[in-house]
């Protein structure tokens, strides 16, 4: 849930640009932070506790379901790559270049993901450049700025909020099912759930489920440990290393803690909301986004060195990632469309099983 303060708090771009932006971004540009902050809160708590109480029916319907899928999941994926390009573009061109962008990140996954250096440091290479470094620099290169924030006047809890709830909540456990696919994936499929395509009147729901997915896949990844045997995020791959046999009393727990963390983050994720924003105002927006750039691009150097990795050979991947990544913002399509760093590995791999 805290994840998406800093990602709506930084990379805003102009207003100019506010159709094809996050909900999160739309909602700083209207000065309605504070109302994004609590819709956050109500996504991740509620689809958490949507996926918990689906889980009895997952227990029954998923093992024999993987089995029976597992040859065709690599389809599956490109399925589901096809049904998103032609979603989320509407004119020939954009498809096309989707489709290009989707493969070079393929292809850049692919190879590094097959080196012999960590994969951890691969991975925060490519992501840092794809997805942090390159927005952070496109929102300086537009000079943007974030307007004075209103005070929170509350929120109806309505129809689109609650059918928000539920799509975030099934959007992350399918999320968590399919290899490969991330956060931008299971929106993508939570804005079918909320309300389709019709995103300008329904953008509450659309960020309520999309702070769903987050929450959801998190616990849905610990959960398919126990369903089918094989982790799906990177802290159900350690935990999964802890624990060698875990069973429905290990579920519980995992159930009961990720109660316990959601109530306690909700309070936190509110009033570290509130203050960043009453900060907001204080702060040179493009000073914090160059600092945040520095920091970033030190820990990918500091976690390089410590690996014994060749540097140059990293920075020439970080590069190119930020390269890959600005594309996007100004061909005017959706980088979703970056993932193809995970999700052509994850093709591949499973196609030569």
């Amino acid at each position: 849930m805290i994840d998406f303060i800093p990602s709506m708090f930084l990379g805003v771009p102009e207003e100019g640009t506010v159709l094809s932006i996050l909900p999160g971004h739309y909602f700083m540009l209207q000065g309605r932070g504070r109302d994004a902050v609590r819709l956050i809160t109500i996504g991740g708590a509620g689809s958490l506790i949507i996926t918990i109480i689906l889980f009895p029916l997952f227990t029954l319907v998923i093992p024999p379901l993987y089995i029976a899928l597992k040859p065709f999941i690599w389809i599956i994926l490109v399925l589901v790559v096809i049904f998103m390009i032609l979603r989320l573009n509407k004119y020939l061109m954009s498809m096309i270049w989707s489709a290009i962008i989707f493969i070079l990140t393929g292809i850049m996954g692919w190879i590094m993901l097959n080196t012999p250096m960590s994969s951890n440091v691969s991975l925060l290479t490519m992501f840092s450049g794809l997805f942090g470094i390159s927005t952070l620099l496109y929102s300086i290169s537009q000079h943007s700025s974030i307007p004075k924030q209103d005070k929170f006047k509350g929120i109806k809890v309505n129809k689109n909020i609650l059918r928000g709830i539920f799509a975030g909540g099934i959007a992350g456990s399918i999320l968590g099912f399919l290899p490969g696919m991330g956060p931008s994936q299971g929106s993508i499929l939570a804005q079918e759930l909320s309300g389709g395509s019709d995103i300008g009147n329904n953008r509450e729901g659309f960020l309520v489920a999309m702070s769903g997915v987050n929450v959801s896949d998190a616990l849905f990844s610990l959960m398919a440990i126990y369903l089918i045997g094989n982790p799906r995020s990177g802290i159900a791959v350690y935990i999964g290393k802890i624990v060698q046999n875990i069973d429905l009393s290990y579920i519980l727990l995992f159930v009961s803690v990720a109660l316990i963390a959601v109530s306690i983050t909700a309070f936190f994720c509110i009033k570290l909301g509130d203050l960043l924003i009453l900060r907001l105002n204080k702060i040179d927006y493009n000073k914090l986004s160059k600092i945040v750039i520095i920091f970033m691009s030190s820990l990918v150097i500091f976690f390089a060195v410590l690996e014994h990795t060749n540097i140059l050979f990293i920075f020439i991947v970080y590069l190119t990632s930020t390269c890959l990544g600005l594309l996007p913002h100004y061909l005017g399509i959706n980088k979703s469309n970056l993932m193809g760093v995970l999700v052509v590995p994850a093709i591949i791999l499973y196609a030569t099983l």
